[in-house]
């Protein structure tokens, strides 16, 4: 009888501390005239893909994992969908900044001789993400990315949290839905020491919040109950226009990023251009709890749907950890193969040597 396994190719990068797999072959072509299509087909009939690379004994929830697949956008020379713990976000600016370090280092993209910048276009599910890479001495060093416009969906919201009382949060779209919260409000410092205490707090703030709120976005349409609290620390002045903050983000079920995350960023640049706290060009240099940092800046306004909504960019850098080939026992009870084969390319079989 012969075995049933298969093999994934995976780059494992990290940016910021948080890890994501780029993977790079070993999956078969996924229907879908979109990138977006493809992300709808993998969540609902291959989702297995996504819980063995993020679960034990292949990888853990606080990865994310990126599939490389085929551009429907001309202007795209990749297409990538992102895996999370949440799901399925439609955009993210640290994956981005991932995936795109991954393909230009491996050549997969050309990685252009010399010093400077280079641009690149990738299509995730939610569109176009348009990056500047800067490369120094053959390796890329920065990603700075435009992806999602970010807008307030909603302010002034509260909810009763168990253990917690009232909480009061804004609403706001950045790729995905997210719930800001002032940290000090509630007791918070976001520092290395308060990790465990921020995620039993959005554990408890997204189970109790979820309920009633928005799932709909104006051109992606339906996007899932509510996946992220990004807790706000206090925010200093750093010279002209340019502002820093202690940031963390906590994505459901049970993982803090080690990133401030970009999206994150993108949502708190959106809500500040709101209150009327940032300009055109501003930045604001978000910390996470483990002193990560991104810088967001604020670009020009842009509308989406009903709503106001703000351009931005993220730049931060992605580190190579591991080239990989992993074998995937099909027949192995930790594997649940239910949707997984048939996303999986078969092994080609051996040609002529022994027997």
């Amino acid at each position: 009888m012969s075995h049933r396994e298969r093999t994934l190719h995976l780059i494992d990068t990290q940016a910021g501390g948080d890890v994501s797999r780029i993977v790079t072959a070993g999956v078969e072509p996924l229907p879908g005239a979109t990138v977006l299509e493809k992300a709808r087909y993998l969540q609902h009939e291959g989702d297995g893909l996504r819980r063995l690379l993020l679960s034990e004994p292949y990888g853990d929830p606080a990865m994310s994992v990126d599939l490389v697949v085929e551009p429907s956008h001309p202007e795209a020379q990749a297409g990538y969908i992102i895996m999370e713990a949440m799901g399925y976000p439609l955009y993210s600016g640290s994956n981005t900044i991932c995936t795109a370090t991954a393909l230009l280092t491996s050549g997969m993209i050309p990685l252009r001789e010399g010093d400077g910048l280079q641009d690149v276009v990738l299509e995730s599910p939610a569109g176009l993400a348009r990056i500047s890479a800067r490369v120094a001495g053959g390796r890329v060093t920065s990603i700075t990315t435009q992806g999602e416009p970010a807008y307030v969906a909603d302010e002034g919201l509260s909810v009763d949290v168990p253990h917690y009382g009232r909480v009061q949060f804004d609403l706001v779209w950045s790729g995905a839905y997210y719930a800001l919260i002032d940290a000090s409000r509630y007791g918070f410092t976001i520092d290395a020491e308060s990790q465990i205490a921020l995620t039993a707090f959005g554990d408890a703030f997204v189970r109790a919040a979820r309920p009633g709120l928005r799932e709909e976005h104006p051109d992606l349409g339906h996007v899932g109950p509510l996946p992220f609290a990004h807790f706000m620390g206090p925010v200093r002045e750093i010279g002209a226009g340019r502002y820093e903050s202690p940031s963390a983000t906590y994505v459901h079920p049970g993982v803090l990023c080690r990133s401030p995350t970009g999206t994150g960023t993108s949502a708190r640049l959106a809500l500040m251009s709101r209150r009327g706290q940032i300009a055109e060009g501003g930045s604001l240099e978000t910390i996470s709890p483990r002193g990560n940092r991104f810088v967001g800046t604020v670009l020009e306004d842009t509308q989406v749907g009903e709503f106001g909504a703000l351009h931005s960019t993220i730049t931060g850098g992605a580190r190579l950890l591991a080239h990989s080939q992993i074998t995937v026992d099909l027949d192995d009870p930790l594997v649940d193969a239910s949707d997984l084969e048939h996303v999986l390319a078969r092994q080609e079989a051996p040609t002529g040597g022994a027997s």
